[in-house]
């Protein structure tokens, strides 16, 4: 508090004048306290939306398109491929818990963003490289189908560097983004709330450019061509970012975000035989005056075992007048205790959610694959690319989180009186509820396309391609639920200090799911082939059956809502005692209000 009004006095303000500047314990590009009308809020996080409009449009130009350059190119049969895919989107999802964490605790989200975007570069850069410098190019598909091991090893040396850039980039800069906007401010609060949504409207027109302008490229042009198109783009959206570098509002890093919790750990540990407190006002806390670069959460009464970090153990403590005369290892205050409760409330709604992202990981691989055998004639001399398809969840989640943002919170919010409209678990489960709706569509198109084929017995059958839409546009509607909610859970719950990691563990569920899939399949592919019988992933799509293993992933993905359901309900919410009181805010608004 001593610092911020020593810098008060310097910039010739009163220290009660919190709506020309803010105190939200960021800090200008030069290191100030940061005026509100010249920093933060749409100002500054449009400029972070244009490199995230970049970034997914040269992640899922590769990614959507990679089970086709993977079967067609370097000649995998169908099960190495999609397990190749799944691999390569679990690692660069998986990733981002270290460029979360060293964001969080060392470098700050701005560097790391820098830094991350600089390596997904130099992957893009040798990406072009490898298809347009002679002694690094692939042989040519139809004369060849035993490649140059230079060309493969390049190849994947590429795509793991931007896996490598995508960890540190992904998760700081959707956070640096949100860290835009202050959560004591109610114009600024609400803004904060549209930002996720926009967010994804974001995402959502990188991956339509991608899986339509650039997919048209690679199957049609020049996979070259396409990454020379994607290095280029990134290459001005970092520019673009280093531009809004006035406009930004930062926040310093203060040291690992895990040190914290491990001292509320040893300290429960080491008191677990004292006697809990009568009245838990009794337990350590930073007296308000200490706190102004921390918000104070309120005490709850789940997990008390850990409620003894923060019991006095002698008159000595209790009489402390000062922090910084207190032993972390010793004594936890109980903003520590109930952040380490935050984290570990987290794990049964991360868990619960791997299922949903086994199902969108059906999305870039099979539904794609099957997209390839469908007829993809829009005129006689045009043809969509397996992967365009994938335009259709984009659309659906677009119009979804448009739809939510503009008419269904604002009647919800005069409905439930609720400032969110819904809360985040509802929208995740929303979001879970479509996912198998867009299995089961899957499953049951899946067995059309099946019959289709045993009666015309071609590659290349008169059934549309757009029978796959209603699976894409159900699955989109889900993702504008439960993929937004999960964005939002997880930045909104984690502890203040650990904000890029909580990104992070939302990627995290992609991820896992991803590795997951893999290890499904390869079960899968084993039981349905057991005792001689044809695998229901055989080699050839037709001779397949992938509706069965939608049908499955239905009946997972149905067993497990009930899960969720059971854990959302009994879910306790970051509940933070706020230092502004807004006046024309929401009943509840003394605090912050229940997701």
């Amino acid at each position: 508090m001593e610092g911020i009004e020593i810098e008060v006095k310097k910039r010739g303000v009163s220290e009660g004048d919190e709506e020309k500047w803010v105190y939200d314990s960021s800090i200008d590009h030069k290191g100030r306290i940061p005026l509100r009308a010249s920093t933060g809020a749409w100002k500054a996080a449009l400029f972070i939306i244009v490199i995230e409009f970049s970034e997914r449009l040269s992640y899922f130009g590769i990614a959507t398109n990679l089970i086709t350059y993977l079967t067609k190119v370097l000649h995998q049969d169908l099960k190495t491929a999609v397990k190749n895919v799944n691999y390569w989107a679990g690692v660069t999802t998986m990733t981002p818990l270290i460029g979360g964490f060293v964001a969080d605790a060392y470098l700050g989200r701005f560097k790391t963003v820098l830094f991350s975007a600089i390596i997904y570069l130099l992957g893009l850069s040798l990406l072009t490289m490898s298809e347009i410098v002679p002694s690094l190019k692939p042989c040519d598909a139809d004369t060849c189908s035993n490649l140059p091991n230079v060309h493969k090893v390049v190849f994947f040396v590429a795509i793991y560097l931007i896996s490598l850039g995508t960890g540190g980039h992904k998760p700081s800069l959707e956070s640096f983004g949100a860290d835009q906007f202050d959560e004591d401010h109610i114009k600024e609060r609400r803004k904060k709330m549209s930002y996720f949504n926009w967010w994804n409207s974001a995402l959502c027109s990188g991956l339509m450019v991608g899986v339509t302008v650039i997919v048209y490229v690679q199957d049609y042009v020049s996979w070259g061509i396409s990454d020379i198109i994607l290095t280029s783009a990134m290459a001005f959206s970092l520019t673009v970012f280093l531009l809004g570098k006035p406009f930004y509002r930062y926040r310093v890093p203060k040291g690992s975000p895990l040190t914290p919790m491990l001292q509320v750990l040893v300290a429960a540990i080491s008191k677990r035989n004292l006697p809990y407190p009568p009245n838990p006002s009794q337990l350590y806390e930073v007296p308000k005056s200490q706190s102004a670069h921390k918000r104070l959460l309120h005490h709850t009464n789940k997990l008390r075992f850990l409620d003894k970090a923060a019991i006095n153990e002698n008159q000595e403590d209790r009489m402390a007048k000062s922090d910084e005369k207190r032993n972390p290892w010793r004594l936890a205050t109980v903003t520590n205790v109930e952040e380490m409760k935050l984290v570990l409330n987290m794990f049964p709604i991360w868990l619960t959610s791997l299922t949903f992202g086994l199902c969108v990981a059906q999305a870039s691989t099979f539904f794609i694959k099957q997209g390839s055998t469908m007829n993809r004639k829009l005129t006689h001399n045009f043809v969509i690319p397996p992967a365009s398809i994938y335009i259709f969840n984009a659309i659906s989640l677009i119009i979804t989180v448009s739809v939510y943002d503009k008419i269904l919170v604002p009647f919800l919010r005069q409905v439930r009186g609720n400032e969110r409209g819904i809360s985040i678990l509802e929208r995740i489960g929303i979001g879970m509820v479509f996912s198998i709706l867009a299995m089961v569509s899957a499953a049951m198109v899946e067995r059309k396309r099946l019959n289709v084929a045993k009666m015309e017995q071609t590659s290349v059958l008169s059934m549309s391609v757009f029978w796959l839409a209603p699976q894409y546009l159900i699955l989109g509607i889900g993702d504008g639920f439960a993929i937004v909610g999960l964005q939002e859970y997880f930045y909104d719950q984690v502890p203040d200090t650990m904000r890029s990691l909580g990104i992070a563990f939302y990627l995290s569920v992609i991820g896992a799911s991803n590795f997951l899939s893999s290890f499904l399949i390869t079960i899968v592919d084993h039981v349905s082939a057991r005792g001689g019988g044809s695998s229901w992933l055989a080699k050839d799509l037709n001779e397949s059956r992938v509706d069965y293993f939608y049908w499955l992933l239905a009946v997972m993905a149905t067993v497990n809502l009930c899960a969720y359901v059971y854990m959302a309900s009994r879910y306790s919410y970051k509940n933070v005692d706020k230092r502004v009181v807004d006046a024309d805010s929401y009943e509840g608004d003394g605090v912050e209000l229940m997701p």
